[in-house]
């Protein structure tokens, strides 16, 4: 079976790598030992950041390990919770090996896989890649538009690309597990596309966290164009920065795309966005406070159990 986000609910996710980090750079120590205790605790997915190359000014060098070869490692090592890229940056990646990896790791997870995909902010990349910046938008679209032909389609034919084009004389393989379909949930505006590129062509939608009404604003409008675009509901996510206090009752301290409190007030603001309709949260731990392995042996007790099925 394919991994879906159930629109009808929130769940919740963590971004890797599942520790505290100052600096730029990542220990990658226990690792695996945290994987295993957030599929254990109940956490739905995992989710895998693609940096291609450590860029000082953003002082996040992600998890460290390249996403497509971390997520085979981990679908070797876990059996229920779902990989997801988080996200995957198209533009520098050519759509026939990305669809490939991606259609690799799903077969031997079982059909766990899921891709956040995204255009790419760090402009030193492109021109190390051979790419123009400037054209990330239009890169973006036809590597989405190739990907997901390559995916869904056998013997796939294309007009010409900046990744070149297909005359169906070659199909991709593997295809994805069976009965299965890989998700691609387009984060942010993806170099400038219009929201209803959006609705149409993506299978959910990815934004970065924002106060609440905000998040209400952003949710109208994306209900509004699913619904310009005949589409179904399709799943609302984003990421959350939290520090996890040890006084439950502790009230909420701003924090870089977050804020650090007790576990009741993020119970709470969790509430809140499954109201609005936001359907999975990834939860980022980087600025804890506290022992990564006591936060989510809290997060598993006393978080999880409100938001299950």
């Amino acid at each position: 079976m394919a991994y879906t986000i159930d629109t009808r609910r929130l769940s919740l996710g963590l971004f890797l790598p599942i520790e505290a980090y100052q600096g730029p750079l990542a220990t990658m120590q226990h690792h695996l030992e945290r994987a295993l205790q957030a599929e254990a605790a109940g956490f739905e997915a995992l989710w895998l950041r693609d940096v291609p190359l450590h860029v000082p000014r953003f002082n996040d060098a992600g998890q460290l390990f390249d996403p497509f070869v971390y997520m085979g490692y981990l679908a070797a090592h876990t059996s229920r919770i779902a990989l997801a890229t988080g996200s995957a940056i198209l533009t520098l990646r050519h759509p026939i090996h990305t669809a490939k990896a991606a259609t690799s790791a799903d077969a031997l997870s079982g059909g766990r896989v899921a891709l956040g995909v995204a255009s790419g902010d760090r402009i030193e990349e492109f021109p190390a890649f051979g790419y123009d910046h400037d054209q990330r938008g239009e890169l973006f679209r036809a590597s989405f538009e190739t990907m997901r032909r390559l995916l869904d389609d056998d013997f796939v034919e294309m007009e010409p690309t900046h990744y070149g084009h297909l005359q169906g004389a070659g199909d991709l393989l593997p295809k994805a597990a069976v009965g299965g379909r890989i998700p691609m949930y387009v984060t942010g505006y993806a170099g400038g596309q219009r929201l209803d590129w959006i609705a149409r062509h993506a299978d959910g939608w990815i934004f970065f966290p924002q106060e609440i009404a905000k998040v209400s604003r952003r949710m109208y409008e994306y209900r509004a164009a699913l619904e310009r675009q005949q589409q179904p509901r399709k799943p609302y996510l984003q990421s959350l920065y939290i520090d996890l206090l040890a006084d439950p009752d502790a009230p909420a301290q701003p924090l870089h795309l977050g804020f650090r409190s007790g576990r009741h007030h993020l119970i709470d603001h969790l509430k809140r966005l499954e109201v609005l309709g936001v359907n999975h949260v990834m939860l980022v731990l980087r600025f804890s406070s506290r022992p990564i392995k006591t936060v989510l042996d809290e997060l598993g007790r006393e978080v999880l159990p409100h938001f299950s099925c």
